[in-house]
């Protein structure tokens, strides 16, 4: 999260609509509604909503019969996809030769990967890291994606829970995300615990202190 992935789909629909070539947006759950691909720059573009029925093989096919040539296909938030999709997304590849540039997060809040990003990993020609780079609270970088419920870290529930990884301190019973450090996702400590002295419900790995310090000074 928070690395700039939907603003480089829309960069990349942006940059191949400029050359001429015709392509079909693809998203799903997106923070700005059904059917819309957005960034949290403000940028924004009307998309096709991948809901688990759609049959992105019938989409295309249907588009192309119809008079509509399909040159690439930009897929955001793959992580939502099901494993079928992005067997779809393989297989108009691999059979209609389009392009595809699929993007999204590979693991969730308990850090265990999506099966919509597992299948992605397991199918993809390639695949890049983002190079912005995400930090955590504590200025180390971020590697894992926390859910939070009234500023405080959970790590039980539905793998899916929709939020806002802009949400407000103190903002009562709403579902919130954050980029942490691994140590800190470990110690399960968010922004708001760390910064209100709220410990971790685990022991911090120090050993006890020795009985007597000796201090040299030169």
């Amino acid at each position: 999260m928070d690395c700039g992935k939907s603003t480089l789909a829309l960069q990349t629909d942006h940059n191949h609509r400029q050359r001429g070539r015709r392509g079909i947006v693809l998203t799903s759950r997106d923070r700005a509604g059904e059917g819309v691909l957005s960034s949290r720059l403000g940028l924004e573009r009307p998309a096709v909503e991948v809901a688990d029925d759609v049959d992105l093989w019938r989409i295309v096919v249907d588009a192309i019969s119809g008079g509509a040539g399909v040159d690439y296909l930009i897929a955001d938030e793959v992580q939502f996809y099901s494993t079928a999709h992005v067997e779809q997304l393989a297989r108009l590849v691999d059979e209609l030769a389009l392009d595809v540039y699929a993007f999204g997060i590979t693991t969730d809040f308990r850090t265990r990967l999506f099966p919509g990003s597992a299948r992605l990993m397991e199918l993809a020609d390639r695949v890049e890291v983002l190079q912005v780079q995400v930090l955590c609270w504590c200025g180390a970088r971020g590697t894992h994606n926390a859910r939070t419920l009234d500023g405080a870290m959970v790590v039980e529930g539905e793998q899916v829970v929709v939020g806002n990884t802009d949400l407000q301190v103190g903002t009562p019973g709403v579902v919130g995300y954050e980029v942490l450090c691994r140590r800190h996702h470990t110690a399960r400590m968010p922004a708001r615990a760390a910064h209100s002295g709220v410990l971790s419900p685990d022991p911090l790995p120090f050993a006890d202190p020795p009985d007597e310090v000796t201090k040299t000074t030169r």
